[in-house]
């Protein structure tokens, strides 16, 4: 795979809305591994972003793992949600997920990466 792509416009939007998700979701990781703010479960969302890379090259290994990694990220805002009950952060991190887990298992995307993903 000489060619590799960060980003493929030739997929549902809904895959392309996810890819761009968990890039974004990355950056927000990389952003709070260097101030301090964030904490170690930021690391999945880097992880994420290698997904994000596998499905832009249309790899089931890529959608897989970016699923893999939402799911882990729900859960785990969801503890922190009913840990530490409302906040503004953890309410808006909790419904980020929940976006990136429906844009993932969208039956658009579904029927794609099973059609054409390698």
């Amino acid at each position: 795979m000489a060619n590799k792509v960060w980003f493929n416009p030739r997929l549902p939007e809904t895959l392309q809305g996810a890819i761009l998700f968990s890039y974004l979701n990355a950056g927000f990781a990389i952003f709070g591994i260097i101030t301090g703010i964030g904490n170690a479960f930021d690391l999945i969302l880097l992880v994420g972003a290698l997904g994000a890379v596998g499905m832009a090259n249309q790899r089931k290994w890529g959608y897989r793992l970016a699923c893999a990694v939402a799911i882990i990220n729900f859960l785990l805002q969801l503890l922190i949600f009913a840990t530490y009950g409302f906040g503004f952060g953890s309410m808006i991190n909790l419904v980020f997920s929940i976006f990136l887990i429906a844009l993932l298992f969208n039956v658009t995307s579904r029927t794609y990466q099973r059609s054409y993903f390698r």
